[in-house]
């Protein structure tokens, strides 16, 4: 039997991801969103709010970063989004993290998230139901701990954070149940025979 549960945003999982831009003071500002989805193969979507102030600072400077928060720093993911950068002038500076420039674009890439996409600003778009911002990956940058040994990140070994919008927890996913586009072959062969 199902149960009505109303209107919600139930989806899960959601990403925990850490999106950053220097203001015009060149101070980073640092956000915690979940609302976000790669919408190409070289675009990213965020669906965040216009008055963040990581929202302004990506329209000042037109560049980005988007890291993908892990379990082992969780408690500053956290304070990302519980701290506001329109209240709390040195709200990154309060963390004890690290910045350093990126290499690619006009932004920050934050040392302690191993995993992080340098992006320029592609558009903004808004509409009365959406605001959404969007980023060119120009590079993707990570710490050699995350990355298998064919080079590529290992979930197992990024631990990323996973959001849950029906009880407001952070979880980690990393049991490998299938291989994508392999899981459904022999549905594929029974529907062509």
């Amino acid at each position: 039997m199902r149960k009505d549960l109303g209107s919600q945003p139930a989806l899960f999982p959601m990403p925990v991801l850490m999106v950053a831009a220097y203001d015009e003071n060149g101070t980073v500002q640092v956000m915690n969103a979940a609302w976000g989805m790669i919408s190409a193969m070289d675009k990213v979507a965020l669906f965040i709010d216009e008055d963040h102030a990581t929202t302004k600072a990506i329209r000042q400077t037109k560049a980005f970063t988007v890291s993908l928060a892990d379990r082992d720093h969780m408690d500053v993911a956290d304070f990302f989004g519980i701290a506001t950068g329109n209240k709390m002038a040195d709200k990154f500076a309060r963390s004890g993290y690290h910045a350093e420039k990126s290499a690619h674009v006009n932004a920050p890439v934050i040392a302690e998230f191993p995993v992080t996409m340098e992006c320029e600003l592609a558009e903004i778009t808004e509409t009365e139901n959406l605001h959404a911002v969007v980023g060119k990956i120009v590079n993707v940058s990570a710490d050699e701990k995350v990355l298998s040994d064919n080079g590529k990140v290992d979930p197992q070994k990024l631990n990323a954070l996973v959001f849950d919008q029906f009880q407001s927890g952070y979880y980690v996913a990393t049991e490998k149940v299938g291989r994508a586009w392999n899981a459904g072959k022999d549905l594929m062969k029974a529907a062509q025979s």
